[in-house]
Formats: structure tokens, sequence, C-alpha cells
């Protein structure tokens, strides 16, 4: 049978979450389900991409009325499905976004919500919004000019979609709206907050800023689920499971985690009923999320893909990659998080644990990208707090070493698949590895490093564990075809 398509009994309030991929749907739509299920049917869901992405996928959540299966699988390999209803309402992409914009201004909307990569805040070293990239550049332009979508097709930036839907709000009088952010960068309400500030005071719209900054709250948010690239075979799965024929089904792990700042402008469901942690602040449970699981899921990525494995649950199963992992958390992460809320070791056992999931199947691939993101926000504060208090950095030198490692058989176009990173300048990227000493170019870097960018401590280190990686890579090389 497929996927039912009853209407559900309408809403009092809405969230617009702006990103339909597969984690928001394995992770803000399953808390809202919860509490769906134990009886506040208050709020719900109404989903839409800002860029013509997954358009196959947008499709069959519109033909299914926004419902969709989630098959989760536990370490222990206990499968479980669920059908996930909190979706109401499924806006396809179109240029204008108007449909968009008008949810968003809506008065019963009281929360928009997005998932954004780290690429996709578009900051500098300094937290400042990039103009060098044209999409961002173009946003502006057409803020100025108060226009909203685009007409090239290629999408908006997330400045560009909430400001056309803020000042909507403000012309229509709809009342306070709660940004939130549903992603992996830290401090992301503050510093989303302040690149929207900059975005609406670089289109000249004095009225906006300030009705924004009286109307608006961007609470910092943590989030966390492992959820691959739903496989081909997952439809069939869910099928025999179920006897639902799902063309929009997802997967993903049992562990799920959500820790939010407790700063709403119109208020919000009772996500602590279900088990959202909402919190006076976030930074330690993001700072331990982010270094520790977020780092540890790259090293084991790099790593893996170094030795021609495509799957992140084989290289943690490897005893070379789980030690790398394991002493990068212990010898340098754990020291400068403590103390901490929260036991660290315990976590970090948590975290391997599930990587080494084999029932996930979440990919080298997925995991790998972004790079030139990922080393200044998961792996550069541990380098530089390491330093400044006169530590060793070994064993977190390991994760830019695997890094450059990956970058140089990107560079000779010897990776087993195609490398997306937003936030890469292949220019730059082609230079450090053509340099005649790319170690010394890589940590000289400054949009990777900022003010530890060329110190000769982390030079040091990251050579000797380019040493480190080369020889592992051999020794790997002995035991695989």
């Amino acid at each position: 049978m497929t996927i039912a398509q009853t209407p559900p009994a309408p809403s009092e309030f809405t969230v617009l979450h702006l990103g339909l991929g597969s984690f928001h749907r394995a992770h803000q739509a399953v808390y809202l389900q919860r509490l769906i299920d134990a009886g506040d049917t208050r709020w719900s869901i109404s989903g839409a991409n800002i860029r013509p992405d997954m358009a196959e996928v947008v499709a069959a959540l519109e033909a299914q009325g926004g419902r969709y299966t989630l098959e989760t699988v536990s370490p222990a390999g206990e499968y479980r499905y669920e059908e996930i209803s909190a979706i109401r309402e499924v806006l396809p992409w179109e240029p204008s976004l108007a449909k968009v914009i008008a949810r968003g201004a809506a008065p019963s909307t009281r929360i928009v919500s997005f998932t954004v990569t780290e690429a996709g805040y578009y900051l500098d070293d300094k937290g400042r919004l990039d103009l060098s990239f044209p999409d961002l550049a173009a946003d502006v332009e057409r803020a100025r000019r108060g226009e909203s979508g685009e007409t090239e097709g290629k999408g908006v930036t997330i400045y560009g979609a909430v400001c056309a839907i803020l000042r909507a709000r403000k012309t229509t009088n709809a009342g306070p709206l709660t940004l939130l952010n549903c992603d992996n960068l830290r401090h992301n309400g503050d510093r989303f907050r302040a690149g929207l500030l900059e975005f609406i005071e670089l289109a000249g719209d004095a009225d906006l800023l300030a009705w924004v900054k009286a109307n608006t709250r961007c609470p910092n948010a943590m989030v966390d689920r492992i959820t691959p690239r739903p496989p081909p075979e997952l439809r069939a799965r869910v099928k025999a499971a179920t006897g639902r024929d799902d063309a929009a089904a997802i997967t993903g792990e049992s562990f799920i985690q959500w820790v939010i700042e407790d700063d709403f402008a119109a208020g919000r469901p009772d996500w602590g009923r279900v088990g959202v942690q909402l919190v006076e602040s976030v930074q330690p449970y993001e700072e331990a999320k982010i270094r520790i699981l977020n780092a540890t899921h790259s090293c084991v990525a790099w790593a893996g893909t170094l030795v021609g494995l495509g799957f992140i649950h084989e290289g943690t199963h490897d005893a070379a990659i789980r030690k790398m992992a394991y002493d990068y958390v212990t010898d340098d992460v754990i020291p400068c998080l403590t103390p901490s809320p929260i036991d660290l070791a315990a976590y970090r056992d948590v975290v391997l644990d599930r990587f080494g999931n084999p029932a996930i199947r979440d990919t080298n691939q997925r995991v790998a990208a972004d790079g030139f993101s990922k080393i200044p926000g998961f792996i550069a504060p541990t380098v530089r707090e390491r330093l400044a208090a006169g530590q060793p950095i070994e064993s977190v030198a390991m994760l830019p070493a695997l890094f450059l490692a990956f970058l140089q058989r990107w560079h000779k176009g010897a990776l087993p698949y195609a490398y997306q990173d937003q936030g890469m300048d292949e220019a730059v990227a082609h230079a450090i590895c053509d340099a005649a000493d790319p170690v010394v170019a890589l940590c000289s870097d400054v949009g990777l490093w900022g003010d530890i960018a060329g110190d000769h401590r982390l030079i040091d280190a990251v050579r000797r564990a380019n040493e480190r990686v080369a020889r592992f890579v051999q020794a790997a090389s002995g035991h695989r075809p």
C-alpha cells in the first residue's frame, strides 16, 4: 500500500523549516511527531527548500501529504520503523519563493528553522559576511532593490530568504518570530543573527533592521543524529517491514539529541516533554559535540578513504583508525573541555560505538566533505587552546595531516569519489598541494587557522603527524587489496 494521504487535523501554530533534507526529517520532525503522539497537536511543520535541490524527494513528500517512514537502527542491530506526519505542508521550490515567504509571514508561523552547512553562512574568519561569494553579493543587491527570490534558477542564500520573510512579516504586522538554527556551527544562533543584521544593513533597510532587532530571537542550538543518505535498497526494506511503498523514506541511527537555548520570541512547542534539552547555555554541549563527534567523524572518513574503505563503520572497526580517533579525544579534547557537565570520556565511547554501527552504512564520501570549513570550526579551536596552554598537540595534529593527505589525493584526481567542499577555493587547494612544502602551506593558511596560521609548533606537529599518516597508509596497503 502507498502512504496514506488523509488530511490531518489542522494545527494552531506552524514551524516553517527551510531545508527538507534527511537530517531535518530524522531529527526536528521526529521530536514534533513525539509531541503530537503524546496528544499535543497545536504545532505542525511546513517544509520547503530555498534552492532547487532534491526535486524528486520533495515531489514524493508532496504526493504523500508530507508523510514518510523513518527507519532507525541501534548499534545492536535493532530496526524500528515509524511513520512521521508532523510535516503537514510541503512547499515545492520555485524561483520567486512566493509561497515560502507567504508562509513565513503568516501570523500562525511562530518559528522559522533551517539546516545550513558551515559554508552556507558565508562568514569570513572575523565572523563578517564574505561578499566575494557571488550568490551572497547577488542576494544583497536584490534585497537593496526590494526583490525576493531570484531569477537564475540557483536559489538564494539563507540570509536572502529570511530577509524576504521578515520584510513581508513586518509589512503585514504578523508579529515576532524565532529564527532557529539546526546545524553544527558553533554559536550558530549568535553568528547567524550577526550575519543577518549585517545583510539587512548592507541592503540599506534601516526600518527592517530596527524591526528585526526588536521582534526576533535567534537561540543557539545543538543537534545530533547520524543520518546517512538513504540507500537504494531502503524503499524495498521499508515496504517489506511495513507494507508501505514510501518514495521518501529515510534511515538513521537510534541515538538522537537536541539542546536549545530557551529564548523564543513567540512561543514554542513543549519540546521538553519529549526529550529536548532546553537550557540557559548550549556552549558545553555544542563544544563536546563539535570537537568530539564532528571532528572524530571527519578523522575516520579521511583515514578510511586513504586506505580504500567506503563506510564510516569500516574505519571505526579498523584498530589503527580507531586509535587515532580515541587518542585525539583523550589526549587533546578532553583536557580542553574539562570541567564539563558532560561525562566526556563516556561521550567519546558512545560516539565511537555509534560510528561503528554497520547497519547505518554512512559513507566516507558524505562525512569527508567540506574539510575547508571543518578544520577552522572543528579542529583549530583545540589546537589553539592546547598551544596557548603550552601543551603538546601530537594527537590533534593527526587530523590536519589526514586532511592534507586526502587533499593531495583529490589534487591528483585519485579519490574514489567526487569531493564536495563548499568552503574550498580550488585554486588555493591546488596551490597548497603544489607548494614546495605542502605542510607549511596548509598550516600557514589563515582561512583554516586564523591567528595560529604559520605557528612553528603547529607546522612541526603536523609534519610529524604527516610522517605517521604516510606510515599508516603504507602499512594498510600491505593488508588490503
